[in-house]
């Protein structure tokens, strides 16, 4: 029990000692930023020809016969302690 305890202790250890802590020195501004005209770039897609259809097919699927086993009678249930 010690010993899965130790996995548990020695990592929480190694963070509480790696924590730090970070205080804000002074206010951030965003930049100014002018925005003009532009233009988007222009392709050439040549997209592929797809045929799309519907045929209709025979499968032969094979003929299955199922028998429900017999029923077994019933069995006492082994005694719990």
């Amino acid at each position: 029990m010690k010993r899965k305890s130790i996995f548990f202790l020695v990592p929480a250890l190694a963070f509480s000692l790696a924590a730090c802590t970070a205080e804000q020195t002074e206010e951030g501004d965003l930049p100014d930023v002018d925005v003009q005209g532009g233009q988007l770039p222009e392709y050439d897609v040549d997209a592929a020809d797809v045929e799309v259809g519907t045929d209709t097919q025979t499968v032969r699927v094979p003929d299955i016969d199922v028998t429900a086993p017999e029923e077994r009678p019933e069995q006492p249930e082994p005694p719990t302690n």
